[in-house]
């Protein structure tokens, strides 16, 4: 009995993935449940598994896109394999040979036959190279202009080929042929693109990688982007992580992070300037009066973005237990789908990487995205005096169809203030 091997739903957004990795060979044997490809998609990578045991057929090829529930492979239902010891005493084979040892078997003997011809064509032109009498330099000279020695007839003893005998040769067939210095820059260039070749890496792009870079784009065409920016003292929010943060840590395991404070800054905003928390849907706009928040996370594999959910009912201990967890489970490869669907609004910390300025691209169909970045002692003029200050630039980046520079600016500027006066938030003002 023949099992088709389709494409498992991976949610409402996602109607194709890329068939990264086969996990296993064309007529292999797989058991149920073993893992025998990896799928994928813009958001995550995900292995499936046989859902019965027999030998596996496959039918598409690895990196093809497939679309959401088509036949990628064909598992004909059987038992495991097992293959007759050999008798000790007679020497005698076993009647079944393993499908890899079939395999290998015709590959070394391709391998020879090809070895065999190569070996041949050497011999042959060995045997008429040596045929002919040429001097070492007239050799060299021809074997770096291209010709062919059999044309040539030697004036020197025996008939041996000088250097004088290729250079009339040379003479003649460059104004018969008028493309030989043509022909010689074309080498000339094929060697220089090989010695560069010979320094650069080329590494295919991964399809997690190509379906990020088509999301990013799809972001710039579809969205009229625009980014405004503001800086934070950040001088309050450190003194209270470093009064709290031995009390924080022993009672809750976590240390406190700034993560968790621009996270209920954020929700402050939303609630004070609502056109922010909402999302163009074709001729509509759609008011969300939830405050789901995406927090970037950067893996080996890319950028994701897990949502921690009703921030303004978290605090600040399961704010940062959260993204941890999403943060250990992305790197290893186990975030969930359901981990990265929805989001209001995301927050991209590219200060952690030591960058002083950015222009995020939003995540679409987010309508705008916090980036954070490195704190830098600055000096700042605080009532009329110059003074030293631990700084952070802040860049909110939006989708102007939907929100107005005003209401952008005001956005901002509410997350200033919360994170300078972190005792706003306790109080929610």
């Amino acid at each position: 009995m023949a099992t088709n091997v389709k494409v498992p739903t991976m949610g409402e957004s996602i109607s194709s993935g890329i068939l990264s990795s086969w996990l296993v060979e064309d007529g292999d044997f797989v058991s149920k449940d073993q893992p025998i490809y990896e799928l994928e998609t813009d958001k995550i990578t995900s292995e499936a598994t046989a859902e019965v045991s027999g030998i596996i057929k496959l039918k598409v090829k690895q990196d093809e896109e497939v679309d959401i529930g088509s036949i990628v492979a064909i598992i004909e239902e059987q038992d495991a394999p097992r293959n007759k010891i050999s008798d000790e005493k007679t020497g005698a084979p076993d009647d079944i040979a393993p499908i890899q040892e079939i395999k290998s078997a015709a590959k070394n003997q391709k391998e020879k036959y090809l070895d065999t011809e190569k070996n041949k064509t050497v011999d042959t032109e060995t045997k008429e190279i040596a045929s002919i009498k040429v001097s070492p330099l007239a050799k060299k000279m021809a074997e770096d202009k291209g010709i062919n020695l059999d044309t040539i007839k030697g004036s020197g003893p025996s008939g041996r080929i000088l250097k004088s005998d290729l250079s009339s040769k040379i003479d003649a067939v460059a104004i018969e042929d008028p493309k030989i210095p043509e022909e010689t820059n074309k080498l000339k260039q094929e060697k220089k693109e090989s010695t560069k070749s010979a320094n650069e890496i080329r590494v295919k792009m991964s399809p997690l990688r190509k379906k990020i870079a088509e999301h990013l784009v799809n972001a710039t065409q579809q969205a009229a982007l625009l980014t405004t920016f503001n800086e934070v003292d950040m001088t309050n929010v450190m003194q209270m992580r470093k009064n709290h943060q031995n009390s924080f840590v022993e009672k809750y395991g976590i240390k406190l992070g700034f993560m968790s404070f621009f996270t209920k800054a954020v929700v402050s905003a939303l609630k004070s300037v609502t056109a922010v928390n909402a999302r163009i849907e074709g001729e509509y706009i759609v008011q969300q009066n939830y405050f789901d928040i995406g927090i970037a996370v950067g893996t080996d594999k890319g950028l994701m973005v897990p949502v921690v959910r009703n921030c303004d009912e978290k605090s600040f201990s399961e704010i940062e237990t959260t993204i941890a967890d999403y943060a250990n489970d992305a790197k290893q490869g186990k975030i969930q789908l359901s981990d990265l669907q929805g989001g209001v609004i995301t927050i991209s910390n590219g200060g952690i990487y030591g960058s002083m300025l950015s222009t995020p691209i939003i995540n679409f169909p987010q309508p705008a995205i916090l980036g954070l970045h490195k704190i830098e002692d600055r000096a700042v003029v605080i009532e009329q005096e110059i003074v030293i200050r631990p700084m952070m630039y802040l860049a909110l980046s939006y989708d102007h169809r939907l929100i107005d520079g005003k209401e952008a600016v005001t956005f901002l500027n509410k997350i200033k203030q919360s994170v300078e006066n972190p005792d706003r938030m306790l109080i929610g003002v």
